[in-house]
């Protein structure tokens, strides 16, 4: 019996490591627009007097921390208490600000690595990557631009590409920031097919480098699921069973049947922010995304009273140029991936 104890106990071991060794791994993600995360420094280079203590918004140290600490809060929720993989961000203003959410806040209980550059937008506003040094190898980036010369000359953000590996798998991932509707939807509608096409093109030059990667699109488009940019020119199809090998699948356009959305214009939701996958993500059998874990966060702190409208629509830092004490006019979206 003495004898019998230590093997058993040796082969519990065994089995115990080994189950750990091939468990699927779940990897977070999420994607913010942060909406006019600046710092409270005037810049000089970029048009941002309004986000300082003297300027129109009157914004302040304490102003500033106070949105850095409900960025963190939204992203902790989210992802149900975990520290997120991937973290993309739009609308932040510099490195400086990213520095502050993973340094002063609890997320500095994790390593993360900083992949940002200053784009050419006039506002000064950047996308933004996040990812957890831990866990995501860094292998490669890029920024690709999205600007137009001669008489309907513009600049606009970049669109960032990272290349990284979790638990050995190679990923490939794109942060985007389309051009925004402010100057009308058919003014601006050019623009946000060029993104598409810049967007299209650097997937089409990857595949011809690798062999069916594995990629996996976030960000605001300033357009829904079923607008021509992404469906004609990024060629990104609503989740479909029968999608072929090298297929785009939009992970979000399932919201529009719950008529769901992420932002809010007049008591109207509109599914801007989304996630758009390469299909061997779906029905692949290393990596994993289901669907029904790629969600909108809508917790209760980041929602307020639609008073004009009935319902709900997202609280905001300001309305106009008063302080409101909310977070962002959007709402953070979230997926999981799982390694086998």
């Amino acid at each position: 019996m003495k004898r019998i104890l230590p093997a058993f106990f040796l082969f519990f071991c065994l089995m115990i490591i080994f189950m750990s060794s091939t468990a699927q791994k779940s990897h977070y993600v999420i994607f913010y627009n942060v909406e006019n995360l600046f710092d409270y420094f005037d810049d000089p280079l970029t048009n941002d007097e309004s986000y300082t203590p003297g300027g129109e918004n009157h914004w302040t140290k304490e102003r500033f921390y106070e949105k850095i600490r409900m960025i963190y809060k939204a992203v902790i929720t989210g992802c149900e208490g975990n520290f997120p993989d991937i973290i993309g961000l739009a609308e932040i203003e510099n490195r400086w600000v990213l520095e502050q959410l993973i340094n002063k806040t609890p997320l500095k209980e994790v390593p993360y690595g900083i992949i940002h550059k200053e784009s050419p937008d006039l506002r000064g506003i950047d996308v933004a990557l996040l990812y957890r040094k831990d866990r995501i190898e860094p292998v490669d980036l890029d920024f690709l631009s999205i600007s137009a010369t001669g008489k309907h000359a513009f600049q606009s953000r970049d669109i960032l590409y990272f290349k990284g590996k979790a638990d050995g798998t190679t990923l490939h991932f794109y942060v985007n920031h389309w051009p925004s509707r402010s100057e009308g939807y058919m003014e601006s509608k050019e623009k946000r097919d060029l993104a598409a096409r810049v967007l299209r093109s650097s997937i089409d030059a990857l595949r011809m480098k690798e062999t069916n990667p594995r990629i996996l699109i976030m960000g605001d488009f300033n357009a829904t699921p079923k607008e021509d940019c992404l469906l004609k020119i990024l060629k990104s199809k609503i989740i479909s069973k029968t999608a072929g090998e090298n297929t785009l699948i939009n992970l979000s356009g399932r919201w529009l049947k719950n008529r769901g959305g992420t932002v809010c214009r007049a008591g109207q939701w509109e599914v801007f922010d989304q996630f758009i996958c390469s299909e061997n993500l779906i029905h692949g059998d290393t990596v994993l995304i289901k669907p029904v874990d790629v969600r909108i966060c809508h917790l209760p702190f980041l929602l307020e009273e639609e008073k004009n409208y009935m319902g709900q629509k997202p609280f905001r830092t300001f309305l106009g140029p008063a302080y409101h004490g909310g977070v962002s006019d959007h709402l953070p979206i979230i997926t999981i991936f799982t390694v086998n």
